[in-house]
């Protein structure tokens, strides 16, 4: 009982870093979509097909800032809304966990195509990949998934 617990929480704070990330990322591609907050040229977009990074911001805003909290919140709460459970590839799970797993593989797969894209990896990509590597395992822990099962009625 306290393994899941533990694997719950470490789940929300894991999702809560990658929200609290991307809002401060995508707000700030948001306001300057020149990219000069954080003094990254336009030019790494060149073989993108972004011309600036107003759409990335837009994006990692919603989709890696706002869906995470979404998640946390239907995590504690295990709210029963129609669109989520429509989308929720297992259906004897909460949505919320499966959301969970799907987040960290979009994590992946956002890192993957950014590193594709400017031809280079830093170290914020390798911890956000991490990151994403880390959502999916503890989402997948035994412990974790067992506070998910719905229970038949």
């Amino acid at each position: 009982m306290k393994t899941s617990k533990l694997s719950l929480y470490l789940l929300i704070f894991l999702l809560g870093f990658l929200a609290v990330g991307a809002f401060y990322g995508g707000i700030a591609l948001i306001i300057s979509p020149d990219g000069s907050i954080f003094k990254m040229p336009v030019e790494i977009l060149t073989n993108s097909p972004f011309s600036n990074f107003l759409i990335p911001g837009i994006v990692l805003l919603l989709v890696f800032g706002v869906l995470p909290v979404f998640v946390i919140f239907s995590m504690l709460l295990k709210p029963k809304i129609s669109l989520p459970e429509k989308l929720n590839l297992l259906n004897d799970h909460h949505f919320s966990w499966t959301f969970s797993v799907y987040i960290g593989i979009a994590q992946i797969i956002w890192i993957d195509i950014q590193t594709f894209f400017i031809n280079s990896v830093d170290v914020i990509h390798l911890i956000y990949s991490g990151l994403g590597i880390m959502i999916v395992c503890v989402a997948l822990l035994p412990g974790t998934r067992k506070h998910f099962i719905k229970t038949k009625k």
